[in-house]
């Protein structure tokens, strides 16, 4: 879909605009029937804290009106607003900012810092911003420190512990 970055940009300060923050956009479904969802969260919440239901649905309300006269998006769009959950995805740079100190988990396309696919450790924070050289950096239950490129990575999360 050739528009999905100017909804995606317009979905993120709508989405700020009603105190929330956009987590996560993720696009499925066909042309005919364009299935968009939306994971929000509040700006200052801790690991764990989350969204309600009533919130989510609140935000899908105020958007729905200008995803249905958005002209590049069938009439037939579903919309679907959700909390991101207790192992909240981290995307972008402030996500590894905001959770530094917490655990995570990296999953990486191919075997990362010469381990293991899968890495978890304390998120020590994110290095080279914005240039090629972008690595999350974790402190692994060993006490190891690695460096991970992102473009090695294809998800990082928090991991939820039981306390």
């Amino acid at each position: 879909m050739r528009v999905v970055p100017e909804i995606e940009n317009e979905l993120d300060d709508r989405v700020a605009g009603l105190g929330y923050e956009l987590v996560d956009v993720r696009w499925g479904g066909s042309g005919q029937r364009p299935l968009l969802k939306l994971r929000i969260d509040r700006p200052d919440s801790k690991p764990g804290s989350g969204v309600t239901v009533d919130e989510c649905a609140t935000v899908s309300r105020a958007l729905e009106p200008w995803l249905d006269a958005h002209e590049a998006l069938s009439q037939r769009y579903v919309l679907e607003v959700s909390s991101p959950g207790v192992d909240r995805p981290l995307v972008r740079p402030q996500d590894f900012d905001r959770f530094r100190g917490e655990r995570v988990a990296v999953v990486g396309h191919e075997v990362l810092a010469g381990r293991s696919t899968r890495l978890e450790g304390e998120l020590l924070g994110l290095r080279d911003v914005g240039s090629e050289a972008e690595a999350v950096t974790l402190r692994l239950s060993e006490g190891d420190e690695v460096d991970v490129p992102r473009s090695q990575i294809r998800r990082v999360n928090l991991v939820f512990e039981w306390k």
